[in-house]
């Protein structure tokens, strides 16, 4: 093979590309090539996503963007008079880990410092972070292209040529794309001329939005979805024709027979491009620790402050449990991890802002008990550390940490605080389109009724039983009345064919509630930065791909149910001064009488009718029987509640798999 698709958007192109990564490199491999770009619209979201399902299949990604470029200053916020001229597109390609590292640089800051509609850049910004970087003048959009349809050559020679000096004489080209539309005839024209001029190579790109030609329906509601229109309206954006999906080498050798170097030009590109990413290799931010001490010395150190204190006779057991903890923390390499949740939890609690008494794994580890990080002790409920940390499995530590809801904001200012605010990120999360919500979509933008369409995405499971989601497909298989019409109505099976197309595309970016990252340097040295819908700057990576990456990724949890403690702990102390919520006993009659009784309302974990009705059955006693409660309550073991009840009651009954 001779061709590489270079100019290609994927789903996180957001409701503007229904081409997923999975399918797009399933459909390369097929069709024989062994390289492909993701180019998406303004943001880097999809590219480690991108680069492991391509790496994975034995292709090689190329890691790109398409970038929106202001005809003046990135600052001007009322460029170009008209509307179709507050950015030109143009697309970047890194040629090496230098010029990936610069483009996430451009990237971030067409969202940081250029939002204007679009994520814009500027050619200050390009000079900067040009090293290592292939251009392409991109669609019609392009600015070389959109003078020569203006009829303005000179002005979109003048253009490629100041493109030429800032990326360097081989790292600049025109591009040609046919996707049978006149206007792009005529302006492929113009490039040929122009190239001969100038000496700039030309490289021909199809302009991808959706994986199979077959798609072009279902992409073209997604751009109603996106635009508030309907399939019927006449005045829309469309991408007319149906040609932009993954066409084959002959079918590109076919449309530009006149320029074939053009296509050879997209395989050299190929070719040169060669960044390597690096996942595991942890990139923990310091910690200062005072002087004198090494963080190792200084973490030993509050450990065995905090056995003395915890432990008034700790004995040999205990002290050997600390050290072997503190080894396996000192030999993953997680020394300053703790150092640096043990000192924004300690901030939490000199501030009087109320912290929760650990969740999840974290529980089991003494060192966490003894940094006050938790509260509950691994000792005596005889808890495991190995599930929290193992050697064998080498994994970033993950302590989880509630925060009093209403001021939970203040902790995450005192790490921004600390550890520098370009070095402190909330992180991005996404809305995908599911089941039920994309059958509504699509059903608005076909005009089909309300009420149908309603009755139709009604027949769609709310669960599937110990299945994580639920899916069209799996709704088709499960639910005989949905099956059924679908078979018998064409107006339902084109209605469902087109939702599960676009089923589980991201529809728009948000911030993750509580996902906050700490860099060593600045975020944007390692990962590319975007908006989010609400207006804040969040990573473009998701929480578990920023962890494969090796960053440091916390969770602040803001829990109201603190907040509500908080408040009964001011109210008793008006009564008893010296209150403090450790003074409640575990073993206080009185709350499992209440808990027996089914009072479980506004109980954390409790309140669900599901639970009242195990409280009152199981009849809790204990912690313990508590933890059992809660453990059991979820899908899978959830079905073995009741005979958990009945052995509780009668041991009788109790019977083992095994002498």
């Amino acid at each position: 093979m001779s061709f590489a698709h270079l100019h290609v958007h994927t789903e996180y192109s957001l409701l503007d590309g229904s081409n997923k990564i999975g399918e797009c490199i399933a459909q390369v491999r097929e069709l024989g090539m062994d390289s492909v770009a993701i180019t998406d619209h303004g943001g880097m979201y999809g590219v480690i996503d991108f680069y492991k399902a391509a790496q994975k299949a034995g292709i090689k990604p190329i890691l790109g963007c398409e970038v929106y470029v202001a005809p003046g200053s990135r600052f001007d916020k009322e460029a170009g008079g008209g509307g179709s001229d507050r950015y030109y597109h143009l697309v970047l390609l890194a040629e090496s880990n230098l010029g990936y590292n610069n483009l996430i640089k451009i990237v971030t800051k067409g969202f940081s410092e250029g939002y204007y509609h679009r994520p814009r850049v500027d050619l200050e910004v390009l000079r900067e972070y040009h090293e290592g970087i292939i251009a392409l003048s991109a669609c019609l959009a392009g600015e070389v292209q959109k003078n020569i349809l203006r009829g303005m050559y000179s002005e979109g020679k003048a253009a490629a040529l100041r493109y030429q000096e800032i990326f360097g004489k081989d790292n600049f080209f025109l591009e040609l794309q046919d996707h049978g539309i006149t206007e792009q005839r005529q302006v492929n024209q113009s490039l040929l001329r122009m190239s001969q001029e100038t000496g700039i190579d030309l490289v021909a790109t199809n302009d991808i939005h959706y994986t199979y030609a077959e798609d072009e329906k279902p992409h073209d509601m997604l751009l109603c979805i996106q635009t508030g229109k309907k399939l019927s309206d006449e005045n829309r954006m469309r991408y007319e024709g149906g040609q932009y999906y993954i066409k084959s080498e002959e079918e590109m050798r076919e449309l530009f027979p006149y320029a074939l170097e053009a296509l050879e030009n997209t395989q050299k590109i190929a070719d040169r491009c060669n960044v390597e990413i690096e996942f595991g290799v942890t990139k923990l931010p310091r910690y200062d620790v005072p002087e004198g001490f090494t963080p190792w010395e200084y973490l030993n150190k509050l450990c065995r402050e905090g056995l003395a204190k915890k432990y008034p006779n700790p004995g040999q057991e205990l002290a050997e449990r600390l050290e072997y903890e503190l080894s396996v923390i000192q030999s993953m390499g997680y020394v300053e991890y703790f150092l640096i949740v043990w000192d924004f939890v300690k901030y939490a609690k000199d501030h009087g802002i109320m912290v929760g008494p650990g969740r999840g794994s974290a529980a089991g580890s003494i060192v966490s008990y003894c940094l006050e990080i938790t509260t509950i002790d691994p000792v005596k409920y005889n808890l495991l550390f190995e599930r929290f940390l193992n050697p064998e499995r080498v994994s970033m530590p993950d302590i989880d940490i509630d925060f009093c809801y209403e001021r939970r904001q203040e902790v995450i200012e005192y790490v921004v605080g600390k550890y520098g605010i370009d070095c402190v990120a909330q992180i991005v999360t996404f809305g995908t389109m599911a089941a039920r919500a994309v059958i509504r979509d699509v059903g608005r933008v076909m005009d089909l009724p309300y009420a149908y369409v309603d009755s139709i995405s009604k027949m769609i499971p709310k669960k599937i039983q110990n299945e994580k989601m639920v899916t069209l497909k799996r709704s088709l298989e499960v639910n005989p009345e949905l099956k059924k019409a679908y078979e018998e109505d064409p107006q339902v099976k084109e209605l469902v064919d087109a939702s599960m197309r676009l089923e589980g595309l991201p529809r728009h970016a948000s911030m993750h509630a509580a996902g906050v990252v700490i860099g060593r340097e600045a975020i944007d040295e390692y990962v590319p930065l975007s908006l989010a819908s609400e207006g804040s700057l969040v990573t473009q990576f998701t929480m578990t791909t920023l962890e494969e990456l090796g960053l440091l990724k916390m969770d602040f949890l803001g829990l109201r149910n603190l907040t509500v403690l908080d408040d009964a702990v001011e109210m008793v102390r008006k009564e008893k001064p010296d209150f403090k919520l450790s003074d409640v006993p575990e073993d206080d009659q009185a709350v499992y009488d209440m808990l027996t009784q089914g009072k479980t309302s506004g109980v954390f974990q409790m309140e669900s009718a599901g639970m009242t009705g195990v409280c009152v059955g199981l009849r809790p006693q204990s912690v313990e029987d508590l933890t059992a409660i809660v453990a059991l309550y979820r899908p899978g073991p959830m079905d073995s509640i009741p005979r958990f009840i009945a052995c509780k009651h009668d041991p009788k009954l109790v019977t083992y798999k095994h002498p």
